[in-house]
This record gives structure tokens, sequence and C-alpha cells, in this order.
């Protein structure tokens, strides 16, 4: 086993081995929804900018995963604090 491995054991508990690896969001400028890719592999909490889907305007991602494998994910406008 890989001490990466190890890191992701203690992040993720393998429960049922079941991790969110998607989800869907509301563009905070024109409310349509975005089906976005999310990827635990890199780490529990993330930050990133996406560009909406319908409207192209960037936003930000915010990803936090539970002990459980399930993903909160909220998205703001970008350059909002």
């Amino acid at each position: 086993m890989d001490v990466n491995d190890d890191d992701l054991d203690q992040e993720f508990p393998l429960g049922d081995g079941t991790v969110e690896t998607g989800a869907t969001v509301p563009c905070p400028y024109c409310g349509e929804i975005n089906e976005i890719a999310l990827d635990p592999g890199s780490g529990s909490r993330q930050e990133y900018i996406e560009d909406c889907q319908v409207c192209c305007r960037p936003w930000r991602v915010v990803v936090s995963y539970l002990p459980d494998g399930t993903a909160e994910v909220s998205a703001e406008m970008e350059g909002q604090d």
C-alpha cells in the first residue's frame, strides 16, 4: 500500500467506498443548473474557478467532502468574499 493511500483512507474512511464525483449547481449569475465533475483526490476542501456552461461567466466552486464521502458544493460569484 502506498503512503498516499493511507492519507486518503484517513480523509475518506472506506465505509461503503462511495465518494461523490459529480454535482449540479446553479450559476450565481444566470441561475441555470450546471453539471460539474468533482475530484475527490484533490483533498477534502477545494476551491477553484469554473465557467458557467450557459452564460460563460466565471464563478468560484467550493467543495467540502464529509467523512462519509458526500460532497457539499456551492458556487459563488467570482471576486466575492
